[in-house]
């Protein structure tokens, strides 16, 4: 009943509020400072208009898409999300089984609750790992091994987070990993039971990806020591695709392409680092005009429906991820909650590509 109760993102997001205790509501919800940038991201998608267009045979339309030469049932994928579990115990196997079904990639967070081999295995193949420079870098470049081991065949460098931004509704509940639990988390925990005793049933989330690795993981660590050496050294290191994430300026996207870095994607980590940041769909029209029409340039922020998926295509981007909406959903309603929002993100899309005169989303012409 609650998955049919999902016809748009804010349905989820509504849906979630009610069910998620609210330390992980705002964990999940939360931004940095207070939270202007989302407006300004919000805002900013919004401003932007679509060309309708008349009497065109657009009977027949094509959501398909291709990322580095291989075909994706959707032009948009998952973004990397830390502790998906959060949302509901196997969150990231659901999100996983999504990618294979629709051939799209799954970005798996170093901090994901579920490890990246058995996230990769689950995805058929379907699943890029999304990687840290954390600390003095030796850890980091255990994982990178680990990841070519596991057969991902691309990594997502996220350079965003030197220090990890202040998001004042986390701090205010005290939301640490692992679990320190309180007299506030106790009380927030027993008024949301159904979350409480499903996930003390199936045990709690863990950053699964450190369990073996022989050390730890803090995500409040320092990661300022990375320089443009130390990408360097990764693209030394890594004989796949690499892709930088979090990229908001001009200079820096020419610098990434220079570097040899196989592409880019233009977010600002849904406004949760800098609350001052630009938005990101206005920075990927001059990154785009800049590196021109062939360098791939991938996209996440504030993506909320097809019509923002569409907007971000037409502004420039190759390939769009979603993130927090899809945690909306599975908090939800579970699997099928998770399965509904992608369905009506793609009906949107589909609808908006008929209003537009759009049948396809590949090929040099579509965009004009």
């Amino acid at each position: 009943m609650a998955a049919s109760a999902i016809h748009s993102a804010e349905d989820a997001r509504r849906l979630a509020r009610r069910r998620l205790p609210w330390m992980v509501f705002d964990y999940i919800d939360g931004a940095a400072g207070q939270e202007t940038g989302v407006a300004r991201n919000r805002a900013a998608l919004d401003a932007i208009t679509l060309r309708p267009r008349i009497l065109r045979d657009v009977s027949q339309r094509s959501l398909t898409s291709q990322i580095f030469g291989l075909d994706a049932d959707r032009p948009f994928g998952i973004a990397p999300m830390g502790m998906c579990n959060l949302a509901a115990p196997g969150a990231d196997m659901m999100i996983a089984r999504l990618a294979a079904r629709y051939r799209v990639p799954h970005v798996v967070s170093t901090v994901a609750s579920t490890s990246m081999e058995e996230i990769i295995a689950e995805a058929e193949g379907n699943a890029w790992f999304q990687l840290y420079f954390s600390g003095d870098g030796v850890g980091t470049f255990q994982l990178v091994e680990r990841a070519k081991f596991a057969g991902y065949d691309v990594l997502v460098l996220t350079v965003d987070v030197p220090e990890v931004g202040r998001r004042p509704r986390e701090l205010r509940h005290g939301f640490k990993m692992p679990f320190r639990i309180g007299p506030r988390q106790f009380i927030d925990f027993a008024l949301h039971p159904r979350w409480s005793l499903n996930t003390l049933f199936r045990g709690k989330p863990v950053m699964a990806n450190f369990e073996m690795e022989g050390y730890e993981f803090d995500r409040t660590e320092s990661r300022a020591r990375a320089t443009w050496d130390t990408l360097a050294q990764l693209r030394d290191a890594w004989p796949g695709k690499l892709v930088v994430k979090g990229v908001l300026d001009v200079e820096d996207a020419r610098a990434l392409m220079s570097a040899g870095v196989d592409a880019i994607q233009v977010s600002s980590h849904g406004a949760r680092q800098l609350e001052s940041a630009p938005a990101p769909i206005e920075i990927l029209a001059k990154i785009r005009a800049e590196l021109g029409p062939d360098f791939p340039i991938f996209f996440d922020s504030g993506i909320r429906s097809g019509e923002d998926v569409l907007k971000a295509l037409l502004v420039g981007a190759d390939f769009v991820f979603i993130g927090r909406i899809l945690q909306y959903a599975i908090a939800a309603a579970g699997e099928a909650g998770l399965n509904q929002l992608w369905d009506v993100l793609s009906q949107e899309l589909n609808a908006a590509m008929a209003q537009t005169g759009q049948t396809t989303l590949s090929g040099e012409s579509w965009r004009r």
